[in-house]
């Protein structure tokens, strides 16, 4: 059958709703770099004037236009070998919607699909085709699910009443002032034209969102909210951050092994719970500086960009400033902790380090009869909204300014003790903050707690626990762990687990 028949009968058969959301997904804000060819961003006409032609006719003919032109750039793509383009990522990205929405073209070359991912260096476990989804639009694609056509209205006007922001861009003017939503898949095309528009504007980002959550506060809440659904739950859904779908995040475990009874242990433990979370996980046993330097090279490939969050455990002996390594050598904490940050693919995203080490020899030691013999070094037991928003001041955009971020920021250091003291362990089990840390996390996995609410149980449930050293003193003593967070949002583990099993990747 001729090409041009495939796609049309193929786009004839996609519901407005879900081209919207095609063109939506596949106009991303922010793609991958450095790659060839990542300094040639999608111009403004490119990814705005389909959105604004379409609400302002009613007519989907200028996404259709656009839909077509993407499906034969890739039909005439020739992969290369050697350089990551950004047609690579884009054909990748457009899969993943397609993939997401059920609306795979039936002539789309499954063998470039599987050759880009070998560019990506994809293992099988990444070559699920919702790693390469962005959350951050998931979440926005949800957003816009929760909101009727009136509500995408009322946004539409508060925006037009921002004339600075609008002053001089077309595509506003192409739209008019008064709009109908109604027509099905013109909401969904007001609402993400609100969105890039805000995105290339510079005033929204997948962790700033307050000026798009102003827009949405200026909403009646009667007639702009689906049924089920406020304002509020609208809002809050924002102050997330966006880690939806599988893979939950990359998980980085490091154990010194050497010295240190139980690591295998933790190892097992941590891998786990990494797993048991949705994460794909790689483990360094027995790490020293010449083996820890490839790994944060290694972060920085392409592919790393894809992940939603980051998380890493570092378990070892340590002192109040170091942590020893396999080698006997030792590395600055403090050094580790803002070099991984700094990691580009993982900017605008959360950063969580478990650091296990002790930071000195201190004891909160318990004296008294009732305490002697009495410790969990070698015997277990378990144990088993109001939205605040940014209504006080009127602090304008013009000094407000999203592009720049310290390296440190969206991280959190959770570590196992406090500064000069102990990190307790098990004989066998390794250490006693690591088990307990697994089995608060697995037990919260289908409560929707946020990861700070748990640090804080944990902080509670291992104070609670009498250890005891293992010399001949056998000092019996309390642990307190603590954590610093540069959070600027809430991460909330997964409802539910997203086994890799549910989905098909493309053929290998």
């Amino acid at each position: 059958m001729d090409e041009v028949i495939q796609v049309t009968q193929w786009l004839s058969s996609i519901t407005p709703r879900k081209k919207a959301k095609l063109f939506f997904f596949t106009t991303h804000a922010d793609a991958p770099s450095p790659m060839v060819g990542s300094n040639d961003v999608d111009t403004h006409e490119e990814t705005q004037l389909p959105l604004a032609t379409t609400v302002a006719l009613h007519n989907f003919k200028n996404i259709d236009e656009f839909l077509k032109k993407k499906v034969n750039t890739f039909s005439c793509y020739n992969v290369i070998e050697n350089e990551i383009t950004k047609t690579d990522y884009e054909y990748l990205r457009f899969y993943s919607a397609c993939k997401y929405l059920d609306v795979v073209p039936p002539f789309l070359d499954l063998e470039k699909i599987s050759a880009i991912q070998n560019k990506f260096e994809l293992t099988d476990e990444e070559r699920d085709y919702r790693l390469l989804l962005d959350s951050a639009d998931l979440v926005l694609e949800k957003v816009c699910d929760s909101l009727k056509p009136a509500g995408v209205s009322q946004m539409w006007a508060a925006l037009r009443k921002d004339r600075n922001l609008i002053r001089g861009v077309k595509t506003i003017d192409i739209i008019g002032f008064f709009v109908d939503p109604n027509p099905t898949g013109i909401k969904e095309c007001l609402f993400f034209f609100i969105v890039r528009f805000l995105q290339k504007a510079d005033k929204i980002n997948r962790v700033n969102t307050s000026r798009l959550e102003r827009l949405i506060a200026q909403c009646d809440e009667s007639s702009s909210c689906e049924e089920g659904k406020t304002i509020d739950f609208i809002i809050d859904s924002l102050r997330f951050y966006p880690t939806e779908l599988y893979p939950f995040g990359f998980c980085l475990i490091m154990c010194v092994i050497e010295g240190r009874d139980g690591a295998m242990q933790e190892i097992e433990k941590t891998m786990e719970i990494s797993r048991h979370l949705g994460m794909i996980t790689h483990t360094e046993k027995n790490p020293t500086k010449e083996t820890i330097e490839p790994v944060k090279k290694e972060l920085m490939k392409p592919k790393y960009q894809f992940y939603s969050s980051f998380t890493c455990w570092f378990m070892s002996h340590g002192d109040s400033n170091s942590m020893v390594l396999a080698d006997g050598e030792t590395i600055e904490r403090e050094w580790f902790l803002t070099s991984f940050p700094d990691i580009s693919t993982f900017q605008l995203k959360p950063k969580v380090f478990f650091m296990v080490s002790c930071r000195g020899a201190n004891k909160f030691s318990l004296k008294g009869d009732e305490f002697e013999g009495q410790s969990a070094t070698c015997d277990y037991y378990d144990i088993g909204s109001a939205l605040i928003r940014n209504r006080m001041l009127d602090i304008t955009d013009r000094v407000r300014d999203i592009s720049y971020v310290q390296p440190m920021m969206d991280t959190l250091v959770a570590y196992s003790t406090i500064l000069d003291h102990l990190s307790g362990r098990a004989n066998t089990h390794g250490s006693i903050y690591v088990d307990r840390a697994c089995v608060l996390m697995r037990e919260n996995i289908s409560r929707g707690r946020s990861l700070t609410e748990i640090l804080e149980h944990l902080s509670q449930d291992l104070h609670e626990i009498l250890q005891e050293t293992m010399d001949e003193d056998r000092i019996v003593y309390k642990q307190a762990c603590h954590h610093d967070s540069f959070f600027r949002k809430t991460l909330k583990l997964p409802y539910t687990r997203h086994p890799k099993e549910d989905v098909h990747s493309a053929p290998q």
